[in-house]
């Protein structure tokens, strides 16, 4: 573990809530009325950041070109504009809360809150019991949403976890019994790696993520543990200035030495979040207990739909040691009609960004779209026959008999998602 260097050691972590949107927007050259209509679809998409992204990520000079200003802070075209103008005249009129939960909640319920079968399908269970907090979608791969974990340093508003943080039990998913993890992964050898996720396993301090992860080691079959985490982007003090900083640390060396990988899956958006001095400490800090830091993001209208944005971040990422890994597709969930780039797009972005950087560099995959069968890559637009098709491949599938096959598509220069497509050359997909 490398000694932190000597920057931003004084700033402690300080979040904004809806409380404080209002305020914050005053930076913004936003009319009263449209700091209305803002809150208005911050009363339905969970709004929360902090200090750090506020005063060191933001360009308050000019906001609305700023792409960071777009990825924390909601918009008022995110969403229909019916239901804007009606959530912000229950805020004029001072509506109760019940009323205006109400009335935020059946939007919610309009967008889709878990996507690609999340509570249907991914769920395993303990004889006839659900395991709450726990998802089980891929033979290899556990996912755990340990419950003090189901928060962020800040949120983006393109989140597909957006449910997580709106305050309904029936969308949230979490837990806290350790043992039933550990208890559920040993009966389950085919398990090599457990995710932590969230919401952001990085809000807990130290003791409570050796909690879930320290048992873990034991575990012969468990190959490796992933942390997904945006805290080097939005709060990356947590592995330099922090008061547990040295210790979460030397839980991440403590895995290493145990023989088995820790995989810190990096979630960058921009290439801004990739500029301060104290993120590249972070990242040497985490490099430096034997951890390997994996990059992913999705790719997103207004944020970072631009092939030299991505070919800067990977190589930005390269140099610094870290291992692009994913481009994704903006998930069928929220406000995807604002965020999402139909996938013929999507594919020229990515085709585009790889030819620039080195073969190293060549380790990301995508455009990755994470639906119900699985992670479903556009390899590319290719004409057979006289037929113009999308050349799909399963990067991986809840039936692993499906992993690596490639497919075709009908190419649409409108789609968006798999559900948008029609099979090319056969009568379904494979995995229908």
């Amino acid at each position: 573990m490398t000694a932190p260097e000597d920057h931003n050691t004084g700033r402690r972590f300080h979040a904004y809530t809806i409380r404080h949107l209002d305020e914050l927007l005053q930076r913004a050259p936003l009319s009263e009325e449209q700091r209305l209509r803002t809150r208005a679809v911050a009363s339905v998409l969970p709004f929360r950041t902090n200090a750090y992204v506020v005063d060191e990520l933001i360009d308050w000079d000019d906001p609305f070109e700023d792409p960071m200003f777009r990825l924390v802070f909601p918009q008022e075209d995110m969403l229909p504009v019916e239901d804007v103008n009606r959530i912000a005249a229950l805020l004029k009129n001072d509506a109760s809360k019940q009323e205006l939960t109400a009335a935020a909640n059946e939007v919610r319920f309009r967008l889709n809150p878990h996507p690609a079968g999340q509570l249907a399908l991914n769920i395993p269970k303990a004889g006839e019991e659900p395991i709450p907090g726990l998802q089980h979608k891929y033979r290899e791969t556990v996912l755990f949403f340990p419950q003090q974990g189901q928060t962020c340093h800040a949120y983006c508003t393109y989140c597909f976890r957006w449910a997580q943080f709106v305050g309904i039990a029936d969308l949230k998913m979490a837990n806290n019994d350790v043992e039933q993890l550990t208890g559920y992964v040993r009966e389950h050898p085919e398990v090599s790696s457990v995710l932590l996720t969230g919401g952001d396993p990085m809000i807990m301090g130290e003791p409570v993520l050796r909690r879930y992860i320290e048992p873990l080691l034991e575990i012969d079959h468990v190959e490796s543990i992933r942390i997904g985490s945006k805290a080097l982007a939005y709060w990356p003090q947590r592995f330099v200035s922090d008061p547990d900083a040295d210790d979460t640390l030397r839980l991440f060396e403590r895995v290493v030495a145990s023989g088995k990988n820790l995989a810190f899956m990096a979630h960058f958006s921009h290439q801004k979040e990739l500029e301060s001095e104290i993120v590249q400490d972070a990242v040497r800090r985490i490099r430096s207990t034997g951890a390997v830091i994996r990059t992913q993001a999705p790719l997103i209208r207004t944020i970072n739909d631009d092939a030299d944005q991505w070919a800067g971040m990977w190589r930005t990422q390269h140099r610094m040691g870290m291992v692009p890994y994913y481009m994704f597709v903006e998930r069928d969930t929220g406000p995807q009609d604002y965020f999402s780039v139909p996938l013929a797009r999507a594919w020229e972005i990515f085709r585009d960004a790889f030819s620039q950087v080195s073969g190293l560099c060549r380790t990301v995959r995508g455009p990755s779209m994470s639906a119900t069968p699985g992670k479903v890559a556009v390899d590319g637009v290719v004409e057979i026959g006289g037929e113009k098709a999308f050349a799909l491949r399963m990067l991986q599938a809840r039936d692993p008999d499906l992993v690596g096959r490639p497919f075709f598509a009908k190419y649409d220069e409108t789609a968006v998602w798999v559900d948008d497509l029609k099979p090319a050359f056969a009568d379904k997909f494979p995995f229908e």
